[in-house]
């Protein structure tokens, strides 16, 4: 008899750090619309769409220079719209051919654009090809 997976049915609970509770709390809460569940003197916990995103309290931190936490989207222009009045910034890269609102569109045909929160964290937001 095979033996059953260890984590394939298992819900993945996404991590990132903060110095700022107060930072990481309006942004993830405010600016994206993300629902916090839980905090305490280790973490905010916020639901990311059935997800939970940990947000680790930390004292230092230094930024990765690779996406940390993404999300997967109908339509990444009127997402990006969405965002930039909100105040953000998509970031941009000059080995990319990134269109006016920054949104790359890779050989896959995937749309994505990326932008940071308030510690740094590169965050994305992509569109995939249907099918």
């Amino acid at each position: 008899m095979a033996e059953s997976p260890i984590l394939a049915d298992a819900r993945v609970v996404a991590f990132a750090a903060s110095t700022g509770a107060d930072r990481a709390r309006a942004f993830y809460g405010g600016t994206l619309g993300l629902t916090l569940r839980t905090e305490d003197e280790f973490a905010l916990s916020f639901d990311a769409g059935g997800t939970e995103l940990r947000l680790q309290k930390v004292e230092r931190f230094t930024p990765q220079p690779f996406t940390v936490l993404g999300w997967q989207v109908p339509d990444v222009g009127a997402v990006v719209t969405r965002l930039v009045t909100r105040g953000l910034t998509m970031e941009r890269y000059p080995w990319f051919d990134q269109d006016a609102q920054g949104v790359w569109s890779a050989p896959s045909g995937a749309r994505v654009a990326w932008f940071k929160d308030p510690d740094g964290n590169l965050l994305s937001v992509a569109q995939y090809p249907r099918g």
